[in-house]
């Protein structure tokens, strides 16, 4: 990437994508695109399609996504499944026709089996059943991976999955000293 080439964070303000956002800025990237919920809404298609349009991002960091705990992801399947697969798909295919150069997808660890072997090999994916606590969410970040493996395949793209391990912040209520 060139230093004023046009890179749009979508999730700048959760905590992958505000990492992602000062580690650019850190390396001297001049041209960081952004927009809010309020500015942008993710899940309404032409919302994204008029955005890229108008913007012509080079590289996107698709790092947003309707997150929540165990409690969250298991009350509300339905919204959790529909609102990442849509804001994914919206920017995935939005990215592609308006030229995108690169794209990275976020996802997450919890698209592996729930009793896949340690270390997870990539060949484990869609092997055996997902866990049932954030099998929605899961679900919706595998069609994302999938999405953009066949844009690469059929129309040659250089689009990317990263699948992070597990990450905690101030909101999660994970204590490592309690078992």
């Amino acid at each position: 990437m060139e230093k004023d080439s046009k890179i749009y964070v979508a999730g700048h303000r959760g905590m992958v994508g505000s990492a992602i956002v000062r580690e650019l800025q850190r390396q001297g990237y001049t041209n960081i695109i952004t927009r809010t919920h309020a500015e942008l809404d993710l899940i309404s298609q032409q919302a994204v399609n008029d955005f890229f349009a108008t913007e012509k991002p080079d590289y996107v960091f698709l790092a947003a996504a309707k997150v929540g705990g165990i409690e969250a992801n298991s009350s509300a399947l339905a919204d959790f499944m529909y609102d990442n697969m849509m804001l994914e798909m919206n920017v995935i295919h939005a990215a592609w026709r308006n030229g995108c150069k690169k794209l990275e997808f976020l996802g997450s660890s919890c698209i592996y089996p729930r009793m896949a072997p340690q270390p997870m090999p990539e060949s484990c994916l869609l092997t055996s059943e997902l866990e049932k606590t954030n099998e929605a969410y899961a679900l919706a970040k595998i069609s994302g991976l999938k999405y953009c493996e066949f844009l690469n395949r059929q129309y040659g793209t250089d689009y990317i999955s990263v699948m992070p391990t597990n990450l905690y912040g101030p909101n999660d209520n994970y204590h490592p000293t309690h078992s």
